[in-house]
């Protein structure tokens, strides 16, 4: 019945989509975020779904599509020389054939990521785009936070719909999207079009945010805590009264404290004693590793190239208490360990020439829209979307960026559809600054823009 039922909305979206092209866009980003093919018995399994949505976007924006002043942004341009570095490194990697499984997703990821600037021609697209990423991510994201509301949970236990511990299904990773995201959330409350901000609308967006903020919890995730703090941080920009966000963040955390897992508690604590956690431990050693070998690899090892890795260390405890206490080093031996880091990620697989590349992509996105923040920040009521949808899709990146600190996500496709979305909100504003420089002043109105997708 579930294969059935994925099928019978996969069939209705494609059907939408033969009247309205674009939704075979979003019908790859629901594909690609929650992955039904993974949770098919065997159906879907039968087809390329992935590959049948992205072919029919990329064939109807050719055929049917406006292409009036089409823009090329530097940063596709800046993805698509990483994604020609990453074949150069894919072909030389340490390890070809595991390097080759990743490289078949990885070129995927960058060029839809190229790709869907392209498309976002208007603000309802812009509006689609984020919408069907967030709600995608909600399936995976209001079970996980269903699930610890009733008490499940718990560091590697937590099932997020299916039993499969990668992509947005990570613990670390979903519990970074989930606190990301909450900025979107707050700007579709206030500014969504095609679900006015009703009290349903602002209902729903409650209960979601909710969810994301359960999901460090249920998945017992260090990196989703600091994530969310690092939010709350940011957020004080554009708080009018910073004393009072402060007081009332601050007493709900006090507040929330005897409600949580006592496994959770324990698990943040080690955030401040990272010596004695042998997870935190080996990300230290591996991160010397792959610093070590960067100097004698300056254009990486290609994808997976940890796979040579062998750290040693020493695991420190403090055992007793008062007076008693006394330090334990425990020699520990690992091979093999993954980067678990974005930054480390790029290096060692990539190399120099990767990494820069990789941050031009990340930072540029950083400061464009910082730069329409700034520009739209006191536009009229027409314009008044801009500045906070600029600023969320900065905070969304910067938390991103932040959690990847902790997470191998350096590629992960999530992100790349956030960086469109800045490059299609950045293109769309470009072309409408354009087409009213060359209207006489006086002729100059409100948007007309058409809202056919």
């Amino acid at each position: 019945m579930r294969d059935l039922a994925f099928i019978g909305f996969l069939a209705a979206i494609f059907a939408l989509g033969f009247r309205r092209p674009f939704i075979f866009v979003l019908a790859y980003v629901y594909i690609d975020v929650v992955s039904p093919q993974r949770m098919s018995y065997f159906l879907l399994n039968a087809f390329p779904i992935s590959a049948m949505a992205v072919g029919l976007a990329v064939l109807s924006w050719a055929a049917m599509d406006d292409k009036k002043d089409v823009r090329f942004a530097p940063r596709q341009g800046l993805m698509l020389a990483l994604l020609a570095w990453c074949f150069f490194t894919t072909i030389r990697a340490d390890f070809p054939i595991d390097a080759a499984f990743k490289w078949d997703w990885v070129w995927k990821a960058l060029a839809f990521a190229i790709f869907l600037p392209l498309t976002l021609r208007t603000k309802l697209r812009i509006e689609a785009l984020l919408l069907f990423m967030l709600l995608a991510v909600a399936t995976i994201i209001i079970a996980g936070g269903m699930k610890t509301a009733l008490g499940g949970g718990g560091y590697g236990q937590l099932k997020l719909i299916v039993d499969n511990n990668s992509g947005l299904f990570e613990g670390s990773i979903i519990s970074t999207v989930a606190i990301c995201i909450i900025p979107l959330i707050l700007w579709f409350m206030k500014f969504g079009t095609i679900f006015p901000p009703d009290w349903r609308v602002k209902l729903f967006g409650a209960g979601f945010i909710l969810g994301c903020l359960l999901m460090p919890i249920g998945t017992q995730a260090r990196t989703g805590l600091v994530c969310a703090g690092l939010l709350a941080v940011l957020m004080l920009r554009d708080v009018k009264r910073r004393l009072v966000y402060v007081g009332t963040a601050v007493a709900l955390g006090v507040l929330a404290i005897p409600f949580l897992p006592a496994s959770f508690t324990a698990r943040m604590g080690t955030i401040g004693t990272y010596q004695a956690d042998a997870s935190a431990s080996t990300r230290i050693e591996v991160w010397k590793w792959t610093w070590q070998y960067v100097k004698d690899h300056p254009l990486g090892g290609g994808f997976e190239a940890y796979r040579q890795n062998q750290i040693k260390y020493d695991k420190i405890e403090v055992v007793g208490d008062g007076a008693n206490q006394t330090i334990v080093r425990t020699p520990e031996i690992d091979k093999a360990r993954a980067y678990h880091s974005a930054y480390f990620e790029m290096l060692g697989e990539q190399g120099w020439p990767g990494f820069i590349l990789w941050a031009m992509i990340h930072l540029g996105g950083i400061f464009r829209m910082e730069v329409l923040r700034r520009r739209y920040r006191r536009a009229g009521d027409e314009q008044a979307w801009i500045a906070p949808l600029a600023t969320a899709l900065q905070h969304s990146h910067i938390v991103y960026l932040f959690g990847s600190t902790f997470v191998g996500i350096a590629l992960n496709p999530f992100c790349y559809m956030l960086v469109g979305a800045q490059i299609g909100l950045d293109t769309y504003l470009g072309r409408k600054r354009a087409e009213e420089s060359r209207v006489p002043m006086g002729k100059r109105r409100g948007s007309t823009e058409p809202v056919a997708v």
